[in-house]
């Protein structure tokens, strides 16, 4: 199927809906094939009973509209802050609290254990609060020399 024709819109109740060529409509979720490598790549279109009824290859291949209704529901659906700076961390033992800048605000996180931070496809980190949400380092090399400092120390 066309990327450019993908017929993909919002029904009353607010769920994503998307009309396949035969005209069937089907209630999807989209779902990333590789949510941190290629997070605008590879999109599977999932109907209600788990089934992949659409494959996008790439989004900005959709039209906007269809980008930015599939780009929204996925947004929603995914919290995973990206962290910017390391301001300062409470303690070099564990439990710390961290201060972080994030994509997302300022905010804060206990880091249980070194082992709640888990290295990625390089130079990826995802580190795990104790609260359970996932804070990503996109790339570790590019941080500030201070949150660099901050971090070896765990690494």
């Amino acid at each position: 199927m066309s990327q450019q024709n993908l017929n993909i819109a919002r029904n009353s109740f607010g769920q994503l809906v998307f009309t396949d060529p035969d005209g069937k409509a089907h209630l999807v979720t989209p779902v990333r094939a590789f949510p941190i490598a290629a997070p605008a790549e590879n999109i599977g279109l999932i109907n209600t009973e788990g089934e992949e009824v659409a494959w996008i290859e790439r989004l900005s291949d959709l039209p906007d509209d269809s980008r930015q209704l599939i780009a929204d529901e996925m947004a929603s659906r995914e919290f995973i802050p990206v962290i910017q700076r390391i301001h300062n961390v409470s303690s070099f033992a564990t439990p710390s609290t961290w201060d972080l800048e994030t994509d997302r605000g300022r905010t804060s996180m206990v880091l249980k254990g070194e082992e709640d931070i888990r290295r990625l496809a390089a130079p990826a980190l995802m580190i795990t609060d104790s609260r359970g949400i996932n804070f990503l380092i996109r790339d570790r090399y590019a941080l500030d020399s201070h949150s660099k400092r901050l971090l070896d120390r765990f690494l």
